[in-house]
């Protein structure tokens, strides 16, 4: 089995020579095209979420070897969520190189955020079953970089520091809603509002409705660190 021009330069672009090219080739394909003869990448996700789980959790033990599970916890899960596999996809171009089926195609698909996290930790398992362990822990240690040594010393998320701020003031959770939506249904825009039971509000905008959520919380606590400052 030989490999496509896109995914020998998808090769460079990560960093690893396939020396068994069906690995790779499975990792890049999603359930929308495949067959029989032809399987996606499923399984392939499944494992490379552990690998990668492993990998982080490793780095991140010796990165700050005097830190507490609480702190390692959110920092851990910062560089494994599915937002954080996407980045580094696009950041490889992982998107070019998928096989998709015709409706995932017209629909979007290569920059699906939740597609695209999926596909990336399907081409860590790939990896690791084409060259073992080692080899993947220090591909997904370069493609990551500088997001672990840079994850915020407290990476928990903006929606939970936000309504640890409320529980603490004898307030009920924050309340968040979908005040609008624009784009086309390929590449949506959602702008979501939450509110404090004071009154207290802020609205942000991006392409899904969580990362609205968590842009708009952090953009009230901002608001309410510097009242409060």
């Amino acid at each position: 089995m030989r490999l496509s021009a896109e995914l020998k330069a998808f090769q460079d672009r990560i960093g690893h020579d396939f020396r068994h090219p069906e690995h790779l080739i499975r990792a890049v394909t999603h359930a929308s095209i495949s067959s029989s003869s032809r399987p996606d990448n499923q399984r392939l996700e499944f494992l490379g979420d552990r690998v990668l789980g492993l990998v982080m959790a490793e780095a991140l033990l010796d990165a700050d070897p005097q830190a507490a599970e609480g702190l390692l916890a959110p920092r851990f899960n910062a560089l494994v969520r599915k937002e954080t596999c996407a980045e580094v996809a696009r950041a490889v171009g992982l998107g070019e190189v998928l096989k998709l089926g015709r409706s995932e195609m017209l629909s979007g698909g290569r920059r699906k955020e939740a597609l695209l996290g999926d596909a990336m930790e399907a081409v860590i398992a790939a990896v690791y079953a084409d060259a073992g362990f080692e080899v993947a822990r220090q591909m997904v240690l370069r493609l990551w970089g500088k997001r672990i040594v840079s994850v915020a010393e407290d990476a928990r998320d903006a929606k939970t520091s936000l309504q640890e701020w409320a529980q603490a003031r004898g307030m009920p959770p924050p309340a968040y809603a979908e005040t609008g939506r624009k784009g086309p249904d390929h590449q949506p825009v959602f702008t979501v509002q939450v509110t404090l039971e004071n009154g207290e509000a802020a609205s942000a905008a991006a392409p899904s409705k969580r990362a609205a959520e968590q842009a708009a919380a952090k953009a009230l606590l901002a608001r309410l660190e510097k009242d409060n400052g």
